[in-house]
């Protein structure tokens, strides 16, 4: 992918409104609240309680408009989503700062609210989504596939759904590194010096925050203890192993990432990506620290086109958008449910990277004393 959704990158700052355009901001905001027989999609938390889909769309198709944020085109085939959406409804994608991480999407709702110019949905790792609905800065909202969605796997007032997930792998350039690593046990060999990176850093980022969990999981720890794999990554620190440098497919192909600790749909993403340039990128999801996580969507609850913000979630969450994360090598959250009615896309899950055994899924619980552990942690860890 030519951008990472790790997204360690701060959001831009762009230009501040003055006092002025801060009125003008909150009046459109305002404006394109009002909807289709006087019912407000800020509120709205069906499409149902809007009015039904066709109000929903009519709204939305008005506002014209909807603001993203963080969302390569590469990362879990979200170019071909906007592609599909914007084509479905004529409805333009903001896309801003597709480099950014998870912390820099909820700073951007809370920094720029009344804003034209704020997010109006998110694509937040698992924690911080947890995080972002505790604030309370997201709006409730049930798609109309709502009951296909995992119980575990949303909240159940609708503030938070997971959308896709997959296992944290190792991704490896196969004509720098003379034998790719398999296992958490492998990287510290003395053989990979210098060259394991993380995707960007786990106090910001979700996949970087799976690549920290796994290597608990394979250094004796567990979904309640971390701690491990801090100390993992101190070890592949001292021993000089760490690469500081924030793994992407621009330092892949410079050779400045030769082996990636990351998602394990990027990474095979990656490995289709680069077999046209000549590079031979490896993926293998690890035996000895196997994790997976799922992202979660949310929409702002001060967005500023709420129909198109609500009318973007139902088609995520329809087969037509769960295939294409599919079509992306990740796994999205309601395929359980689109295997049993046969509506998913047979040939895409073919070519999923292989797993064996049974992933560790934490809990909301675990997952937030864990990243509490991590943002006390890391720094001391790699320092």
């Amino acid at each position: 992918m030519t951008a990472h959704r790790f997204r360690a990158a701060l959001v831009a700052a762009g230009l501040a409104c003055t006092a002025l355009a801060l009125a003008a901001c909150g009046s459109e905001t305002s404006a394109s609240n009002a909807a289709a027989g006087g019912k407000n999609a800020a509120t709205a938390t069906s499409a149902a309680d809007f009015g039904g889909m066709d109000a929903l769309v009519a709204a939305a198709k008005k506002e014209g408009t909807l603001n993203a944020i963080a969302l390569p085109p590469d990362w879990a085939n979200y170019g071909a989503v906007i592609a599909a959406f914007e084509k479905k409804y004529g409805i333009k994608v903001q896309d801003e700062n597709p480099d950014g991480a998870s912390q820099d999407e909820i700073n951007a709702i809370t920094s720029r609210k009344g804003q034209r110019r704020a997010p109006d949905v998110v694509d937040l790792g698992n924690s911080f989504a947890l995080s972002a609905a505790s604030q309370g800065i997201l709006a409730p909202y049930k798609v109309a596939t709502w009951d296909d969605i995992p119980a575990a796997q949303k909240d159940p007032g609708g503030l938070r759904y997971d959308d896709y997930g997959g296992y944290v792998s190792i991704g490896c350039d196969a004509k720098a590194v003379k034998e790719c690593p398999t296992t958490f046990a492998d990287l510290l060999k003395p053989q990979y010096k210098g060259q394991v990176a993380l995707n960007g850093d786990p106090t910001k980022s979700g996949s970087a925050f799976g690549g920290v969990f796994a290597a608990a999981l394979a250094s004796g720890g567990s979904l309640d203890d971390i701690q491990p794999g801090l100390d993992f990554f101190h070890k592949l620190k001292a021993n000089g192993n760490y690469n500081p440098v924030e793994s992407t497919p621009a330092t892949v192909e410079k050779g400045e990432t030769p082996i990636s600790i990351d998602w394990d749909y990027l990474n095979a993403g990656y490995a289709r990506e680069f077999a046209a340039k000549g590079l031979q990128w490896k993926v293998a999801v690890p035996s000895d620290g196997q994790y997976a996580q799922y992202y979660s969507q949310a929409i702002n609850k001060y967005a500023p086109h709420p129909a198109a913000a609500r009318l973007w979630e139902e088609f995520l969450y329809s087969a037509e958008g769960q295939n294409l994360w599919l079509q992306g090598f990740s796994r999205p959250a309601e395929m359980p449910a689109m295997a049993q009615k046969g509506t998913v896309d047979q040939a895409a899950a073919a070519k999923l990277p292989p797993v064996t055994g049974t992933p560790a899924f934490p809990t909301s619980a675990q997952v937030d004393a864990a990243q509490k552990a991590v943002l006390a942690g890391w720094a001391k860890a790699v320092s």
